[in-house]
């Protein structure tokens, strides 16, 4: 789709509102991919595309997006107070912004003769939008309503967006100043799902790699533990993930959090999570590891109970190897189990997704995460999308497990999105009141600093007042991981400086 901004230099700067226009073109037309034409487009041999102008007329400014898409036209129209463009540059940007994508989103959603489930939001982070409301003092129901309104965002996702944001308050009022939360990466897996994008390593390939991986790793933490300490900073939740964890070896993992207890500042930690993920790596011993080492909170992700689905995309164990992980962890004394959902696999349905989530709740885990596929670059699906079901019937794979699982007392705490989502939907963590993942939370929704060690981890550096991010990348694959130490040392170091004064 061509993009085009007419230039009125005197009232603002285009190039700097392409990835709002972006933004919204991928959330009402998925397939279609931005040009940036040298002049305007106005046929309709020009095929489709999206024209941006901005005008001030007295006390009022105008933002006009003209649309064509398969041989109509329409045109949206924004208005803001003039007085808008003479406020500091961030105020005038945000405003723009705002206009451009509202004008784009009236101007397609009259072409396409429906709108999305999350009207003009776009972004991974819906929430923050009601968190910031009702901090400012709105009510709940007010938050909702400007969510409809303002942003035209359906009553069933305002309040899933309401009800997240609720969580998320009261996770921040239980957060102190001084501390931060930790993610360590264990980017190895028995086998890659054709799903996933996540730096990931086949064991099966890399299998020489995991032993210098955790050597290499618990010096790491040792370096962080001192750099943490120094700043008089204590770890308020600690999160295992991957690729899957429980990949390593029980005298691996025993050794890795041996370490973690000895020489990290752990002392205000409230909760310890470590993705046991697939079930083709969970074993007894590994889960007593676990145990003994005060983990109480693990995930057993199945994705689906049908066989058929998890052929296809990739697993190598039945939905029977589910059930039995699960019946080992609770054996084992686990008493606060997550279980993954994704809506819309390959070669699954409406009915196949209903059968799954039935078999999950008949197990009564304590978190249940639902989420929608994403289509994803790296992620062998991207070649074979003709195999999935449709954004509407993914759409209702979405809207019987809200139906069903508030049915069943659970809440929703964290919520985010992706691009390329089927059916520009959403990911939805629910919980038993009272069970909610304060990581889940905190990471989402950037309440404070996350530490991430390890291959594949992102750092991210959060001021008190959450105005400020940081964010600092560790490399991406092992074998890269094993050769950094340079550039992890550099990094502790701006960390250091983010909080010395």
């Amino acid at each position: 789709m061509k993009l085009y901004f007419q230039p009125e230099a005197a009232l603002w700067q285009p190039e700097r509102y392409h990835y709002a226009a972006e933004q919204m073109m991928l959330t009402l037309f998925p397939g279609e991919k931005p040009e940036y034409p040298a002049c305007p487009p106005h046929t309709l041999e020009e095929g489709p595309f999206a024209r941006f102008s901005l005008a001030r007329e007295g006390e009022r400014a105008l933002l006009t997006a003209c649309v064509q898409w398969k041989g109509a036209q329409a045109e949206g129209r924004q208005p803001f107070p003039a007085g808008e463009l003479e406020q500091s540059p961030e105020r005038v940007y945000h405003t723009i912004q705002h206009a451009v994508k509202l004008a784009f989103y009236q101007a397609g959603t009259a072409l396409l003769g429906q709108e999305p489930p999350w009207g003009a939001l776009t972004g991974v982070r819906p929430v923050k939008l009601p968190t910031r409301s009702m901090a400012a003092g709105a009510s709940p129901e007010e938050a909702q309503i400007q969510l409809e309104q303002e942003y035209h965002v359906s009553p069933p996702r305002a309040r899933l967006a309401v009800d997240c944001a609720k969580a998320s308050l009261r996770a921040l009022s239980s957060l102190e100043r001084n501390q931060v939360s930790l993610y360590i990466g264990i980017p190895f897996c028995p086998t890659r799902c054709a799903y996933c994008s996540f730096v990931s390593a086949d064991v099966g390939r890399t299998l020489k790699l995991l032993s210098p991986y955790v050597d290499t790793l618990l010096g790491e933490i040792d370096a962080m533990g001192r750099t943490l300490k120094e700043l008089g900073l204590s770890i308020r939740s600690f999160y295992m993930g991957g690729g899957t964890p429980t990949t390593l070896s029980p005298e691996q993992l025993d050794r890795l959090l041996s370490r973690c207890r000895k020489v990290l500042p752990l002392g205000q930690c409230t909760e310890y999570t470590v993705e046991a993920g697939r079930p083709d790596t969970i074993t007894r011993e590994k889960l007593e590891v676990l145990k003994r080492h005060q983990v109480e909170r693990i995930s057993i992700n199945p994705q689906t109970l049908e066989d058929h689905v998890l052929t296809a995309i990739g697993r190598r164990h039945t939905a029977r190897d589910i059930l039995d992980a699960y019946a080992l962890a609770r054996e084992v004394g686990f008493d606060c189990i997550n279980m993954d959902l994704i809506a819309g696999l390959p070669e699954d349905s409406f009915e196949g997704f209903c059968r799954s989530l039935e078999g999950v709740l008949a197990l009564t885990p304590e978190n249940i995460t639902i989420h929608t596929l994403a289509l994803k670059k790296g992620s062998a699906l991207m070649e074979h999308a003709e195999k999935l079901p449709s954004g509407e019937e993914t759409g209702r794979m979405l809207d019987f497990s809200r139906e069903r699982l508030s049915e069943l007392g659970y809440v929703p705490y964290y919520l985010y999105r992706q691009k390329y989502m089927s059916g520009s939907l959403e990911n939805v963590g629910w919980a038993r009141p009272g069970t909610e993942s304060l990581y889940n939370i905190i990471m989402m929704e950037e309440l404070h600093t996350v530490v991430s060690l390890g291959g594949g981890g992102v750092t991210k550096l959060i001021s008190p007042d959450r105005s400020r991010i940081i964010r600092l990348t560790n490399p991406k694959y092992p074998h890269d991981y094993l050769t950094a130490q340079e550039k992890l040392a550099q990094q502790r170091g701006e960390i250091a400086a983010f909080y010395t004064p």
